[in-house]
């Protein structure tokens, strides 16, 4: 059994979208300023992390979108954990509803694979030539019934376009998206479990998660 780690690591200061800022992570009690609380020998640090809830790898869930939607407490823990994956090699910038043709992804994570996260923190990662799912895609993908769809570049809609069909087409269908997945180039086109739970957050919409996938599992 083999576990593949597909989420970028948070770091201080660094960028996940473009115009949002990076997370600020501090201590909140440092190991030197415990000592004074407790036996000699024994320390412990505190952490404390300011950010954006679009931070590194991350999930939306439909609140991110629509007014009363489901938000990340509501979210159901079955479609995001041991989900069966699928991935599915994007070619070109805008992948259409043509690159899910004859795919069988109800009930499936479907993770789109572009290679875009080779420009992670880059200028080049948030630019306009990033790839993304067209809104006729999203909509047969949240027709046919994924459980969940995971995407390796900066954003599931093209940027330029302020309707965000994928999101809306996703997400209005209950279907969480996964954005800046990363080393999906490790995963075979089928074969493997997908991961990505989040916090459960009342009232938020988005949120990283440690997104990652199991293959050769010895009970499937």
């Amino acid at each position: 059994m083999t576990v593949i780690d597909l989420s970028h690591p948070l770091e201080h200061g660094m960028a996940t979208h473009p115009g949002l800022p990076g997370p600020v992570i501090t201590d909140h009690l440092s190991r030197a300023d415990s000592r004074g609380r407790y036996a000699p020998g024994t320390e412990f640090q505190i952490g404390a992390i300011t950010m954006v809830a679009n931070t590194g790898t991350y999930i939306d869930a439909p609140f991110h979108r629509f007014d009363g939607g489901t938000d990340l407490a509501g979210l159901d823990l079955d479609r995001l954990v041991d989900r069966p994956g699928l991935v599915v090699d994007a070619r070109g910038r805008a992948v259409g509803a043509e690159a899910f043709d004859g795919l069988d992804v109800a009930g499936t994570a479907v993770l789109v694979r572009t290679g875009w996260d080779r420009h992670w923190r880059t200028p080049e990662y948030g630019s306009a030539e990033h790839p993304f799912l067209t809104g006729e895609a999203a909509a047969l993908l949240a027709e046919r019934g994924a459980a969940v769809v995971g995407i390796d570049s900066v954003n599931v809609d093209d940027l330029a376009d302020p309707v965000r069909p994928a999101h809306t087409a996703l997400l209005g269908a209950g279907v969480p998206v996964v954005e800046h997945l990363r080393g999906l180039d490790r995963l075979p086109s089928t074969g493997f479990r997908f991961h990505a739970a989040p916090v459960a957050v009342v009232g938020m919409g988005t949120f990283p998660v440690r997104a990652y996938a199991v293959t050769g599992h010895p009970n499937r």
